[in-house]
Parts: structure tokens; sequence; C-alpha cells
């Protein structure tokens, strides 16, 4: 239940197609080097959380990218012994050894090993950090941090700073040994929307640092083992909450199958609680004696985590794309990750400076998380691979007068506007991959090649049927009857719509003969934007179309 780094081998709730799933195409040194590179960076965090509490990434990512080391180190039979013992001083041994859990990626899963197993109970995956409680007639004498599971530190002194956790107890709890989660106390948590917080590494730099926290007056204990308590669950847990350990008894419920744990993880997932989880944990009743307890061992209890809020995903490529106006927009391929039950393929960077400024290329770890309306988007870069091959973006200068005109340098921008032409004169049902069909069948030479196809022409077009190419021919003669308003659009006039509007009688030949002042006196049009305009207007490609379209005989255009 807590983050302990980099003592068992982390099994990341995740489905197959993660990005850290497959084994890259290395050559035996560039692997070494790239595992001896992620390798130290782990041990540097583990150091930095553990020994002065902070924490310089989130949980999730550090998470996820100690999964991709000890993935990395399995592919290339690689020793994953050094990053496996984080550097600590613990030496006080627990009287009963902590085992952990064992992590279980699906329902599926969970069912499984809920199979044949009875008296099941189901508690939160409270996110915190492990310790062991130690009392001895009647009185706490030890704390102890969870350490290597086998010995850790103490911790006495700060827990008996902790108001939450009682000093004294009476009756079967009087000399006993308790394990359980220390967490920060959080008023209506909903982990659905606000996830972990990172409040695991907030307890572990209250109890990490020399000099006393006033976190400790927030911080509570989530009992989740009593060794060698009572056999009887729901007696343990009367016993726990007359003692001052209430918690543990309210969120702890019986279930017969996986339905039950489902339906309880969803309800914990999206109600407000009073400490951050990271999934639910379901135990046997039944456990071993304590004196068999061994760390990676807990057979009788197993955890299935929420979905992360965040995802490490692999950049396959970076791909470019030129819009109608000539910007140039970035996306990212990435090998498939899970995000709120979504697979993401690819994410969105932005703008070449955007690139640029993140420095991404083919091999890098991007942290993925849902923006609003669950559209993907990049956090940070988690990790960078040392070969920095740069993508190279398309060649030219493309601007909002460009690639009226088909070439092949121009072929995005010019696929873009033909699609943008599409929309706006409501030639349904002809998306950018049939304008694509089209001008590599027909080759156009412009903007408004199209027009002049004949139903013949047409059923040439390999893929399309005759009935089609009458319905396509139909819609491309309506389009030439479309209102001078929606020709203007389709050129991609740099006027708002409501100026456009405003512009409503008007013809080719009078918007000519527009002085400035006249231009700025519609709706949203300034000095620049007329500037920008005037420019558009006496542009030779734009004088060309308007031209060929009035010998069209389009609306508007012709004299």
């Amino acid at each position: 239940m807590t983050r302990i780094r980099g003592i068992l081998l982390l099994l990341l709730a995740s489905l197959t197609f993660t990005a850290q799933g497959s084994c890259p195409e290395w050559s035996d040194a560039r692997a070494g080097q790239e595992i001896t590179r992620l390798r130290a960076q782990i041990d540097e965090w583990n150091k930095a959380y553990w020994q002065s509490g902070s924490s310089e990434v989130s949980d999730d990512e550090f998470d996820q990218l100690n999964a991709q080391l000890k993935q990395w180190q399995h592919c290339f039979s690689k020793d994953a012994e050094e990053s496996d013992v984080p550097r600590l001083n613990g030496t006080v041994v627990h009287p009963v050894a902590h085992t952990g859990v064992r992590k279980l990626k699906d329902s599926f899963a969970v069912s499984q090993w809920m199979n044949g197993k009875t008296d099941l109970w189901v508690q939160p995956k409270v996110d915190g950090v492990a310790i062991t409680l130690v009392y001895r007639n009647g009185k706490l004498t030890q704390a102890i941090s969870r350490g290597n599971g086998l010995a850790g530190e103490d911790w006495t002194d700060k827990v008996r700073q902790i108001p939450a956790i009682p000093k004294t107890v009476q009756g079967l709890l009087a000399n006993s040994v308790l394990q359980g989660e220390l967490f920060l106390l959080q008023e209506g948590h909903v982990q659905q929307q606000m996830g972990g917080m990172n409040a695991r590494s907030k307890v572990a730099g209250a109890m990490l640092r020399k000099a006393d926290s006033a976190l400790l007056d927030e911080l509570a204990v989530f009992i989740w083992a009593w060794p060698d308590g009572p056999a009887q669950m729901s007696q343990r847990l009367t016993l726990l909450h007359d003692a001052g350990f209430p918690l543990v008894a309210e969120y702890s419920h019986p279930v017969k199958d996986i339905s039950d744990v489902t339906a309880q993880r969803q309800r914990w997932f999206s109600s407000p609680l009073p400490f951050a989880t990271d999934g639910v944990v379901v135990r046997t009743a039944k456990e071993p004696e304590a004196r068999h307890w061994l760390p990676g061992e807990g057979t009788w209890v197993a955890a299935w985590k929420y979905p992360p809020v965040t995802q490490i995903a692999e950049v396959k490529s970076i791909e470019f794309s030129v819009g109608r106006t000539g910007k140039v927009a970035v996306v990212a391929l990435l090998e498939p990750v899970l995000l709120d039950d979504k697979q993401v393929r690819r994410v969105n960077i932005g703008s070449l400076n955007r690139l640029k400024e993140w420095d991404i290329v083919a091999g890098d770890r991007l942290s993925i998380s849902l923006a609003g309306q669950g559209i993907p988007r990049v956090d940070n870069v988690a990790w960078r691979t040392m070969d920095r091959a740069k993508p190279k973006p398309p060649q030219g200068t493309f601007n909002f007068m460009t690639c009226y005109w088909a070439s092949e340098e121009c072929q995005p921008q010019f696929l873009a506007r033909l699609a943008w032409v599409g929309q706006q004169l409501h030639v349904d049902g002809v998306g950018e991959a049939l304008w694509r069909l089209l001008h590599e069948t027909h080759r156009f030479e412009h903007l408004f090649s199209w027009l002049t196809l004949s139903e013949a022409q047409l059923r040439q077009t390999p893929g399309i049927s005759p009935d089609r190419a009458r319905l396509l021919w139909h819609k491309f003669d309506l389009a030439k009857q479309q209102p001078f308003r929606q020709w203007l659009l389709a050129l991609g006039i740099p006027l708002n719509q409501k100026a456009i509007a405003a512009l409503s009688g008007y013809t080719w030949e009078k918007l000519l003969m527009m002085d400035p002042e006249e231009w700025q006196k519609l709706p949203m049009t300034g000095k620049t934007k007329t500037s920008q305009l005037l420019r558009w207007l006496a542009d030779p490609h734009v004088v060309k179309l308007a031209q060929w379209l009035a010998m069209q005989g389009i609306a508007g255009f012709k004299a």
C-alpha cells in the first residue's frame, strides 16, 4: 500500500499494450547505457525521497519509470540488484515482516485470485507510507518504517507526536504488532477528480525531516494487518475501532464475488474520502501465523489499482501537418497507453516552437494525462532517450496566402484548403481522403479545379462507382450556386464571420474599390487586420483565382 521504492519488483497495474510491454531494438552497448542512465536517475530520486522526504517526480511517474527500468533489465538480462535496493540505513528489525501485496492488473485477474477463497474483505488501498506499530504492556514502544520489509528506520519519536495515533491500548491490543499506512488526512478527497496529489511524498517528508513538522498534526494511520490477532475479522475490526483506530472498521467490507469488489472500488474512487487512495485491496480474513510472513509472500492479500491519472508513453514518431492557413501542427504518435478507459495513440504537441521548447524526439517518454473533455495532453517529458535524432519539419514557408496552387511542397496545405473549401461550399460527404484521391487522380492545378470535372471524369476515379460519380458531380454543380459570402470563406479571406456578413450585397469588384477606412468600419477589423486584408486582395494568386471564378460564372466574381 505504500510507495516502497525499489524493494520488491514493481508490478505495475497496466494493460498488455502499455508502452513498457515491448523490448526496444537496441544494441547491447546502447541497452547498457540507457539502463545505466535510468537506474542512476531512479537511485537519485530514491535518495531524495528516503533521505530528505522530497519528491522530484510524481508518484505515478516514478512507479512507471521504475517499471520501465525492470522491463529493460529483463529484455537485456541486466542485473537489477543495484536499483532494487534503496539507500537506507534501516537497521531496526520488524517483529513481523511486511509482505507487500500482489498487484493484479484487471477484474479478470482479481476474479481468478478470489476463486476458491472464502471470508474475503475489501479495503481501500490508502496512499501513504507503510509502518509497524509495536505495543507492549499497553504502551506504544516502537514505530518502524517499512524499509525493506524486514528492517526499517526508527520512527518512534515522530509517531509519538502524531495526535491521531493512540499511545496506549488495552486488552488483546496491549501486546500487539500492527501494520498500517501512515497517511495525510484530507477532507472530502475524491480520487477520481483529484488524483493522489503526491500525498505519500508529503508523509515521507514529514517523517524524514530531522526538525519537527506541523504536518504531523495532519497524519493518521489506517491499520491493515494485525499479525496473530483475533481469527474473526469482525472481532478484529471492533477491537481496533474501540482502541482508537476507527477507519479500518468503517472502510472494510465483506465481499463474495468480483461484482462486489468492482462496485465498492468504483464507489470509493468517486466518493469523498478522508485520504488519497490508489486502488483497493482484497484480503482473506484467515492469515498464516506471523512467523511465516516474508516480503513478497503475502498470498492472502492482493491489490487492484486504479488507472493512473498520468501514463508514461513512448514516442514512436513525430508527425507534422500544415493547416489551411499555413500553421504547422505537431503530433506525437505514441505506443498505445490506457487513460481512464481511453486508448491513447497520439497527442498534440502544438507548434514548431513548442516542439523545440519540449525537445521531443522518437524514443522519449512523455507523461500524458487527460485534459477537459478527455483530450490527451503532454504534462512533461518524463525521460529522454540518448539518441537525439531531431524530427524534420516540412520544408518551405507557409502562411495564410500560400498554396492556393498545387505543388509537391504545398501538398499538405493544399489538401487542408480543399477540405475547408468543401465545408464552406456545403459539398457534404467529401472529406480530406476523397479530396486527396480526386487530386491524385485528376491533378488539380489550383484550389477550384474540381469545378470543371465532368461526370465522365469522376467515373474514372478509382473506387468511385457510377452512382457516386453522378452524386458528386451534382454536389459540385450545386456548389457553384452558393452565395458570394460562402465563396469568400472558401477562398480564405482573412475576416471573421460577422465582418463577412456585413458585406452582404457586395461583389469582388466592390471589395477592390474599398479604402482602408471603409474596411475598418467592419466588426473586429482594425488597422492590422485591414493591412492583412489588403495584402491578401492584392496577392497575385488570389487575383488569378478570382478571375478564374469569374470565368466560371460564379456570382459576385463575374463582371
